[in-house]
């Protein structure tokens, strides 16, 4: 009996894998289009999974030839390294402030920085968009005065900044928050105001109340622009946290960046320029998500990739 474990076991670990396999091959075909359990791939199936595998991919083939490219100019000897370190010199670089914990660090502080300036500055914009784009007289009164103040840069208010708070955190938490402000403003007055009046009219008929109606009907229809105003923050968000952070920063990606230029250490400079594109680029892949997770509903969400 005891000369039986081994097979049985045996058995059972070839069954478990069958059922893997199996699951496996059912969530691929379910992918393609094809109902569980179905038979094999047809051709039009796997056809599909191909196109959709080349649309995923299709977006990272220029960067991939670009790096190559810059990788095999700095081997071949046409690119000095003093000007542009090759990428493998970069994500060395990456790896040892990695592994030394001086990287996570930085991070932690400029992402700190940037969604607290975000938190400020866009939950402004949106409340006085919301107001503004609600209450007529609210608009008479405080719209014209930021459309002027929406078109000072932010980057000519450094001076000032500087004189009223100093080179300490506030200043560069003004700066991030008066950039991200505008956009998530702008786009919350006019979603407010673009909302279809036939639908309003038609939740008055069913005798929605107005805090019911703002809920449901006119809130749901700005949120299309509101979340594209946020997205255009999240990208000002970062482009201005570079700058402020080079305003006598003694924390953050922007301090790491200044610090490994005064000691002429290209690639670490590298480090901090292409963090700030991948912070960037994951703010952006978050704020799609949050459209495609609130406005499920929308037709125009329902059927994107």
């Amino acid at each position: 009996m005891s000369g039986d474990v081994p097979e049985l076991q045996t058995a059972a670990g070839a069954s478990n894998e069958a059922t893997l396999a199996a699951r496996d091959r059912d969530f691929l075909r379910t992918a393609a289009g094809a109902p569980a359990g179905a038979g094999l791939f047809t051709g039009e199936q796997l056809r599909a999974l191909a196109h959709g595998l080349v649309q995923r991919l299709l977006p990272w083939l220029l960067p991939l030839l670009l790096l190559v490219a810059w990788q095999a100019a700095s081997s071949f000897g046409w690119l000095s390294t003093r000007v542009l370190p090759a990428p493998s010199e970069v994500v060395t670089a990456a790896w040892n402030l990695a592994a030394s914990g001086e990287l996570w660090t930085h991070v932690r502080i400029s992402a700190a920085r940037a969604f607290l300036g975000l938190a400020i500055g866009g939950g402004l914009g949106l409340a006085l968009g919301l107001l503004t784009g609600s209450v007529r007289t609210a608009e008479t009164l405080l719209d014209s005065s930021f459309q002027m103040l929406r078109n000072i840069p932010a980057l000519a208010l450094i001076p000032l900044v500087i004189l009223w708070f100093g080179i300490d955190e506030t200043a560069k938490l003004f700066l991030i928050a008066i950039s991200v402000f505008f956009p998530i403003y702008l786009n919350t007055f006019h979603g407010i105001r673009n909302v279809d009046p036939g639908l309003v009219e038609m939740g008055r008929t069913y005798g929605l109340s107005r805090w019911q109606l703002y809920r449901q009907v006119i809130l749901p229809g700005a949120l299309s622009s509101i979340l594209v105003g946020l997205r255009f923050s999240l990208g000002l968000m970062w482009v201005i946290l570079i700058v402020a952070e080079t305003i006598s920063a003694q924390s953050g990606i922007g301090y790491l960046t200044m610090n490994a230029r005064e000691f002429l250490q290209t690639d670490v400079v590298l480090v901090g320029i292409l963090l700030y594109a991948v912070l960037g680029k994951l703010a952006d892949v978050f704020a799609r998500g949050l459209e495609h997770w609130w406005l499920r509903w929308h037709p125009g969400y329902q059927n994107a990739a």
